[in-house]
């Protein structure tokens, strides 16, 4: 049973709590869930950055830094990610746990309170946010965007699933495009500010050892009277490809990328998803997959060959590094694989040790606070809360028939191709 304790504050903001007492740290997170959009991804992404330097009180990085030193040694990040159709905006803080601090002072309630300062009383001045906090921020998510590109193995992924779903919200990248956070003004950011207090879904999370009662009458107080008009998001899934649309690319590499994407026919809340989801680990998530074992071990096709089921947007992913003259023997070596899956060639030693390795995944998940935060987030945003425990009796109740019908509903949509010159 999960030990998820989950409470509404305001429409659209829940808080959410999960005692451990192994850690001496624990976790407060905001997780802000937006519509993904082309026109807002990079200003959504960037006020994240800026709202993590400063605040009114702390008008400077150095001043909010020191005011973080001061208790215990906190840390304040910030992220962006997406799920399915929606862009996933956080801002965490974690410190030292109640338990251990001196002379009884709560540094929960005092992390909650500086969290609520940065999100509601951000360093504004005559209704825009400064310009040198920005210019500042702006560079380190031009970097953040330099860097996807520098990883070939990143970029390749995230071309494919821009050609795949070219015409679909899942297209469009986290952070939107370097253009698009070049030309964000003071002005761009008030308005994705006021827009996520507004509309977005609020996700709080506390992860520690402590009392979160004192955590969660800070946010409650701080979302009083807030106008809220939060934008539930639907993703969109398309059950099937109608024709494999092959895209190529060509850089200056050390070795090509190759990268297929194929509809998978589920997705949660279908809770057969899951099944494709070990399906997927069983063809190339483990070190005893068909993908590893086979394309790359025993025919020496490529330097690495993995697969992913997003069960969000229900698509898989298969993405390898290869030399040239090789790309066309690896396609058939996985299509191969694949068509093996779907006529029933499976092994109980290949089913039995991807659900050993699944499984030992979530339970490693478990050794730190940010991994049990990730867990339960995953889960909410899934909109299926359950243990780990729970999870592993799901595993494993997964027939290995029910992963070959996974595999029958798979069909090709895109190949993408980053070819070395």
């Amino acid at each position: 049973m999960s030990n998820l304790k989950r409470t509404e504050l305001a429409r659209g903001v829940h808080f959410n709590s999960v005692s451990d007492n192994r850690f001496k740290t624990m976790l407060i997170e905001a997780n802000f869930v937006m519509p993904l959009c082309a026109e807002t991804a990079s200003a959504n992404a960037l006020l994240m950055y800026v709202l993590s330097r400063s605040c009114r009180e702390y008008p400077t990085n150095r001043a909010l830094c020191k005011k973080l030193g001061s208790l215990y040694g906190a840390e304040l990040s910030a992220a962006t990610g997406k799920s399915g159709d929606r862009q996933l905006l956080t801002l965490t803080v974690t410190g030292l746990d109640d338990r251990y601090a001196l002379n009884g002072e709560s540094i929960a309630e005092q992390l909650s309170s500086l969290l609520c300062k940065v999100i509601f009383e951000p360093n504004i001045e005559n209704g825009a946010f400064i310009s040198s906090e920005i210019e500042q921020e702006r560079r380190q998510l031009l970097d953040d965007i330099d860097s996807e590109f520098n990883d070939k193995r990143t970029y390749a992924i995230g071309q494919m699933i821009k050609n795949m779903c070219e015409n679909e919200t899942f297209g469009i990248r986290r952070f939107g495009t370097a253009e698009q956070v070049k030309a964000l003004t003071s002005d761009d950011l008030y308005k994705a500010w006021k827009s996520i207090l507004k509309n977005a879904e609020i996700e709080l999370m506390y992860v520690g050892d402590s009392d979160p009662e004192k955590a969660r009458a800070v946010f409650a107080d701080a979302f009083k009277g807030i106008n809220r008009e939060p934008e539930k998001t639907e993703t969109q899934v398309i059950s099937s490809a109608e024709k494999v649309k092959r895209i190529t690319e060509e850089m200056e590499l050390s070795q090509s990328k190759f990268v297929m994407g194929f509809r998978g026919g589920r997705a949660f809340p279908d809770k057969n998803a899951l099944a494709s989801q070990l399906m997927a680990a069983v063809l190339g998530g483990t070190a005893t997959s068909k993908l590893f074992c086979n394309v790359r071990e025993k025919q020496s096709l490529c330097y690495y060959c993995a697969a992913r089921y997003n069960k969000i947007k229900g698509i898989m992913i298969i993405d390898s590094g290869v030399e040239g003259e090789n790309i066309e023997k690896l396609e058939r070596g996985i299509m191969k694989e694949i068509a093996d899956m779907q006529n029933g060639d499976i092994t109980d030693f290949e089913l039995e040790a991807t659900k050993l390795a699944v499984i030992n995944s979530y339970y490693s998940s478990n050794d730190t606070v940010r991994g049990i935060d990730s867990w339960y987030m995953n889960r909410i945003f899934d909109g299926e809360i359950c243990s780990i425990e729970e999870m592993a009796e799901k595993i494993n109740a997964i027939t290995k028939q029910d992963v070959i019908e996974a595999a029958k509903l798979l069909t090709l949509d895109t190949i993408y191709t980053l070819k070395s010159k």
